[in-house]
């Protein structure tokens, strides 16, 4: 059986909170899953996920990350060669130039090779701009200094509160410092090329004046030197996500409500537009299955949650997650109808 899920691009490559984490490299593709590769949701911003690798739990986590995860059963990084020749592979067949974003279901600042693949992806031709996402927790100077001679354009940092006792408790983690973490934001924004965009997400009734402190002190260290300098975050309940005690999701009208208020108050901008982001619509890579489609597919490896398959297409181009998929065994070949195909995100069940 290790024999077949490494023919098919997946290696075990250790444990982390008792769960395996796999290495993904060629010959699997790096296109139709969310929790790694590459998403493409139409415009010229393509999502680049090589992780899925968390050390928070925080507790309004909206993809059940870290070492408290209920739901996952295996955890990911890709080869960062692989990862980037899929980048330039999208961007080539969108014909256009792109911004790759890092994010992910993990925090890609616990990716291993992040300034190798900023550099990588740098150097494909086809990418204009780097950034990558984090709550800023294992952030370095030395890591800093790599990323930025790599050729790293922003970091988004999502922080919740500035008070530290705070932020332990919404980030689940007795050890997580956001003293540290401030400290090495104002160090990004003041004394390196990279820019700085603050992120926090707004859970009503918890970090409410929080929310007000992090905007005032985004603007007062000089975030936003390209890009916008702070974008509030919306909380959103998910179905695998955690839900914090007393925290309801708002509508989202109630939502641009609350930022037009917080825009008035506080006299600085909140919103903004896709043209200040560089963002525009592009065309979407083509697929070759869709929703209602029978496919025939071949099981690669555990998928992301518990209960569910990796698995792969025959002729290795798409991606497909196989839910209700109990007794199926890597190298296996199924028939499965695709029951869900936005974005390029593939959930099959078998037929």
């Amino acid at each position: 059986m290790r024999e077949v899920v490494e023919a098919l691009g997946l290696r075990l490559w250790g444990r982390v909170w008792g769960r395996p984490v796999y290495l993904v490299t060629e010959p699997l593709p790096l296109i139709g899953v969310i929790q790694f590769g590459v998403i493409d949701r139409g415009t010229n911003v393509l999502q680049v996920r090589p992780t899925t690798i968390c050390p928070l739990s925080c507790i309004f986590c909206s993809v059940d990350a870290g070492p408290r995860s209920r739901w996952r059963q295996a955890e990911y990084i890709v080869e960062p060669e692989w990862l980037a020749g899929w980048v330039h592979k999208v961007a080539v067949e969108k014909g256009v130039h792109v911004e790759a974003l890092i994010d992910g279901v993990g925090d890609p600042f616990a990716y291993p090779w992040l300034p190798r693949l900023v550099k990588l992806l740098k150097e494909t031709g086809v990418v204009r701009s780097v950034a990558a996402e984090t709550h800023g927790e294992t952030l370095t100077k030395e890591l800093i200094g790599k990323l930025e001679e790599a050729g790293l354009d922003r970091v988004n940092l999502s922080i919740e509160s500035l008070n530290p006792e705070k932020a332990r408790k919404l980030a689940g983690t007795p050890w997580y410092d956001v003293r540290r973490v401030i400290e090495l934001a104002e160090y990004i924004a003041r004394e390196t090329s990279i820019d700085l965009h603050v992120t926090p997400v707004w859970l009503p009734g918890i970090n409410d004046d929080d929310i007000v402190e992090i905007v005032k002190w985004a603007y007062r260290i000089g975030a936003g030197k390209k890009w916008p300098p702070v974008t509030i975050q919306k909380y959103i309940r998910h179905r695998y996500g955690r839900h914090p005690p007393g925290v309801r999701e708002i509508p989202w009208n109630k939502f641009w409500e609350k930022m037009k208020r917080l825009e008035e108050e506080l006299g600085v901008r909140l919103t903004w537009s896709m043209d200040e982001w560089g963002m525009r619509y592009a065309p979407r890579v083509r697929h070759p299955i869709r929703a209602g489609q029978r496919v025939k597919l071949v099981v690669a490896g555990p998928g992301w949650l518990r209960g569910e398959k990796l698995a792969v297409t025959m002729d290795r181009q798409r991606l497909v997650t196989i839910v209700a998929a109990k007794g199926l065994e890597p190298g296996d070949i199924v028939l499965a109808r695709i029951i869900r195909d936005k974005d390029g995100i593939f959930i099959a069940k078998v037929v």
